[in-house]
């Protein structure tokens, strides 16, 4: 394999540009329809490659309209210790087979996604409530990460560096700097051994693909674990499984378990026999696996993503229409329900008047209904503890504050939780400006100069995505410099702080937003799934 050209998937840009988005509808739909007779279902494990069936089981329901979508198996922590032991015993082998036939399988896999995103992309809206052009995104992302990481192992010849000393006249003992013969030197990047994979439920196709590629790729095994308690999305991780298997990944080297995360997660990151874990979730469920493992002496290696609340400023030397834009797409799609959505913006007094009046008429004419339906751009919140979430921080920003436009739970949609998009004033040390919610409500509040609405940005314990809105070069490049953030955007129309392309923009988060300052889809990712070795031999 010589080397893997890399560009980004865009599949519905492609269709639009050659004139068949009519034809992208019809394939998803289509496929919707396709997915849908196969709910219902009961579904195994998989460990070592074989089905494994528990006592127990979970109902998987879609949170569009409460419609069983599946049975999954209830795994326990012995399930786990079994999938553990599993990919243990296959970790020499899938490191033995050289980087160049991992990126191999990594690109056929990709080609597997590529031949049924349309099912994919249905099977993910119907499961966590995402529009058809929010699901083809994330599968595309996946596929993206999928050729990029395979490219980037290629084009970094599996992390090998070799270098020589030549030898000369010896010293009779030695010591530091003393000469001698002469060496062949390798620094090799390598594997550390199994790695758990706990994914989120508001990006289970292409977060859990990335995460298991980073580790897989690098020849690292996996036990890979979907949301599968409150937020369930275990028919995509099924999904995940399967396409490895037919890419040829063996048995053994990617394990399938279901299952509570106070059992089966908690196995995977606590075991022994694990030596990193790679999670993307909350901050007190990240933390909290970091501080196990480190007080029962454990050495691992965690890649963690914690989250975000992540600021947007508004200058008056912004073009508003352009911050509105951006604004209401980062805010709101999706339901908010992004570690990258936007939460909180500080509008400079002067427009703040305007801004608001222009982005409420905006938010007022999004459609909240059936994600499944063309034209609906707000869908259901994940589930009834999120709608709580989301009813608590209203009724704090009713007693704090304003609420500005929004703050109800529609009724008359489907039988889900399906809420406004909401507006709120709030003073910035309120806990709407510092909470993380993931629910569709954005907080505002007004600032007199640039340095002041930095001081209120930087504020925070995340420092995931930031944005700014300013024609004024001098404020631009003092944002620049001084945000606390890892991912940072400036005058962009189609979302303030989401939407981090694959190859193009690094996915980093600094603070509690992160644990290892790098960031996926970049050229620093893989590296964290390996260690480095000095490997030298002495000439003869």
């Amino acid at each position: 394999m010589a080397s893997v050209a890399f560009s980004n998937e865009s599949t519905y840009k492609r269709f639009v540009d050659e004139g068949r988005e009519a034809d992208f509808d019809r394939r998803f739909e289509d496929s919707v329809i396709e997915v849908r007779r196969e709910f219902g279902k009961r579904h195994p494990i998989y460990i070592d490659g074989k089905e494994r069936f528990c006592s127990d089981v979970l109902e998987e329901r879609s949170p569009i309209d409460g419609a069983i979508i599946g049975y999954f198996q209830k795994g326990t922590r012995e399930d786990a210790r079994l999938a553990i032991g599993s990919s243990k015993a296959a970790f020499e082998a899938w490191r033995g087979i050289g980087y160049r036939e991992r990126a191999a399988i990594m690109v056929r896999a990709a080609e597997i996604f590529r031949e049924r995103k349309f099912r994919v992309s249905a099977i993910l809206s119907i499961e966590n409530g995402k529009s058809r052009y929010e699901s083809m995104g994330e599968v595309d992302e996946a596929i993206d990460f999928l050729n990029y990481y395979s490219s980037d192992i290629i084009r970094n010849r599996g992390y090998i560096r070799r270098e020589r000393i030549v030898g000369g006249r010896r010293a009779s003992l030695g010591f530091q700097g003393s000469p001698g013969g002469g060496e062949s030197i390798s620094i090799r990047m390598r594997p550390y051994g199994v790695f758990g994979v706990i994914a989120p439920f508001n990006f289970p196709i292409s977060i859990s693909v990335g995460m298991s590629t980073g580790a897989l790729i690098t020849g690292n095994t996996v036990v890979f674990k979907p949301s599968s308690t409150d937020n369930m999305t275990m028919l995509t991780g099924l999904e995940i499984y399967n396409v490895f298997k037919m890419a040829g990944v063996p048995d053994g080297v990617f394990n399938f378990v279901t299952g509570p995360g106070s059992d089966v997660g908690d196995e995977i990151a606590n075991n022994p026999d694990v030596s990193g874990v790679v999670f993307t979730g909350s901050k007190s469920t990240g933390l909290g696996m970091m501080r196990k493992g480190l007080d029962a002496r454990m050495h691992k290696v965690f890649v963690v993503e914690m989250g975000g609340k992540n600021p947007a400023i508004v200058s008056k030397y912004a073009d508003i229409d352009t911050a509105v834009s951006g604004v209401v797409s980062a805010a709101f799609g999706y339901s908010g329900q992004k570690c990258s959505a936007l939460s909180r913006v500080y509008v400079q007094r002067q427009i703040k008047e305007e801004f608001i009046s222009r982005l409420i008429d905006r938010t007022r004419k999004l459609s909240i209904g059936n994600p499944l339906v063309k034209g609906n751009y707000v869908g259901p919140l994940i589930s009834e503890s999120a709608y709580k979430r989301y009813a608590e921080a209203i009724e704090i920003a009713k007693r704090s504050g304003r609420v500005l436009y929004g703050g109800n739970r529609v009724r008359s949609v489907e039988r889900g939780f399906y809420v406004e998009p909401s507006v709120v004033e709030v003073g910035s040390d309120n806990e709407l400006m510092r909470r993380e919610l993931f629910a569709p409500i954005l907080a505002i509040t007004s600032y007199e100069d640039i340095q002041d609405a930095l001081r209120m940005a930087n504020d925070t314990e995340y420092g995931l995505c930031a944005a700014l809105y300013s024609k004024n070069r001098k404020e631009i490049r003092y944002f620049s410099d001084m945000i606390d953030a890892g991912v940072v955007y400036i005058n962009r129309e189609s979302s303030a702080t989401t939407g981090a392309m694959v190859g193009r923009h690094t996915f980093v988060g600094w603070k509690w937003s992160g644990t290892s300052g790098k960031g996926t889809g970049s050229r620093f990712y893989l590296e964290q799934f390996m260690r480095e070795q000095s490997l030298s031999l002495a000439a003869e």
